[in-house]
């Protein structure tokens, strides 16, 4: 791995970091989506430091690990985890959204280094990520390929075709992860369109499946290295998390989706990420 890799103890410090960070430029910007990128922070940051194989001084290095961001509206999380690995001056956080800054909204594959994919047209990432897969695997590349989906993502039929063919062109360099916290920007996921028993969904298209608490670091370190070892196709990891994890007020509230904090929010979510 030539990624920074980081222990537990310095991932979970980092993480609060990271939280903090994303909070405030959400803020800044008056815009943004503070709940999925909060619930998805640990998945990122095992990731980026401990998992994959990817090199910040070279963002386009032909062995690299890839990472798609299917769920593109939570990427004011991989910007500050960006930030965090090198890819990109931590300045540049505070232009999230500002006209004319790369930090867009949702992800710009042009402009900003350590982009894979543009996203955020939510039920495309898995196919891009399978399609990645299938070139390196003919390429005879080692590179694997990580896809982040929300579980209100998976309500789209094209989640489902993608995940009908990786089985299928037997790709085991790719693991999808599941953002399962439960919340859709309508409410809750099961009230949308049930989405359970999620894992035996994946089962049936022949995944090799795994759980693991999106908020525990060993169990994502073993999550991670489940999927690593298995060979005979793909693998998903249902990533069981909170959204807005980590501020009490924003912890399971849906609509903190896609809402700015107000100063006071902020002040206060802040107080309580310092105080962990």
């Amino acid at each position: 791995m030539k990624g920074k890799r980081l222990s537990v103890p310095e991932l979970e410090a980092l993480s609060r970091e990271v939280r903090a960070r994303v909070l405030r430029i959400i803020y800044e910007a008056g815009s943004g989506h503070p709940g999925g990128s909060l619930s998805s922070v640990d998945i990122m940051l095992t990731l980026y430091f401990h998992e994959m194989n990817h090199d910040p001084s070279d963002p386009k290095w032909s062995e690299r690990d890839r990472f798609i961001l299917s769920k593109g509206h939570a990427v004011p999380a991989l910007y500050t985890v960006l930030a965090k690995a090198g890819y990109i001056p931590e300045a540049n956080l505070d232009t999230l959204r500002l006209f004319g800054s790369p930090l867009q909204g949702h992800p710009d594959a042009l402009k900003v280094p350590g982009i894979e994919v543009s996203s955020g047209s939510l039920g495309n990432g898995l196919s891009v990520a399978s399609g990645i897969a299938a070139a390196a695997k003919l390429d005879g590349k080692k590179a694997k390929v990580f896809c982040l989906l929300g579980d209100g993502e998976c309500d789209e039929g094209l989640v489902w075709e993608a995940a009908m063919l990786a089985p299928h062109l037997g790709l085991s360099n790719l693991t999808a992860i599941v953002d399962r916290n439960m919340l859709q920007i309508d409410g809750c996921t099961e009230d949308v369109v049930c989405l359970d028993p999620l894992p035996d969904k994946w089962r049936a298209f022949n995944w090799n499946v795994v759980e693991a608490d999106g908020h525990d670091y060993v169990q994502l370190m073993a999550a991670f290295k489940k999927a690593r070892e298995y060979k005979e196709g793909p693998t998903v990891i249902v990533a069981r998390t909170v959204k807005g994890k980590g501020v009490s007020f924003m912890e399971g509230v849906a609509s903190f989706h896609g809402k700015p904090p107000s100063k006071e929010q902020l002040d206060q979510a802040l107080k309580e990420l310092e105080a962990h």
